[in-house]
């Protein structure tokens, strides 16, 4: 199995998500690690899985100046595609995020697990339940 992680972090909390994220899944399946301007709808195909990792920023927003454009290129790309997300951050309730989620519900994205986030770094219960997303790729 071959996973996509492709995430961004400006401060490094949603980093550490992403290495508990690749350390669940460590022996278990091939993961790339990918910077989001390095992807793209064309690398699609080539996953079984990604894991989108991205804080929210500005007016709980996805980051704007990587993230976003891609993001919103791949979109078209996401139907039947099985996929998890998560993020980190400072301020708001998630908005973000439930923003998100229904993007790639409307995309046809296959959710396998509820996003995941936590207010500035992971803790024990979060790294928990991005193990437990991970998993979900599986």
């Amino acid at each position: 199995m071959k996973i996509a992680l492709v995430y961004y972090s400006g401060t490094g909390n949603t980093e550490a998500m992403a290495d508990a994220v690749d350390n669940a899944l460590h022996g278990r399946a091939e993961v790339d690690r990918i910077a989001p301007e390095s992807f793209s709808a064309a690398m699609i195909g080539d996953y079984d899985a990604i894991a989108f990792g991205c804080p929210a920023m500005g007016q709980e927003v996805l980051e704007e100046e990587a993230f976003e454009p891609m993001f919103a290129s791949v979109e078209g790309s996401l139907s039947g595609k099985k996929l998890i997300l998560f993020g980190s951050y400072g301020w708001g309730d998630g908005e973000w995020m439930r923003n998100w989620e229904e993007r790639c519900k409307a995309d046809g994205a296959i959710l396998a697990h509820d996003p995941v986030i936590c207010q500035e770094s992971p803790d024990d219960a979060a790294i928990a339940e991005l193990t437990e997303a991970a998993e979900s790729l599986l």
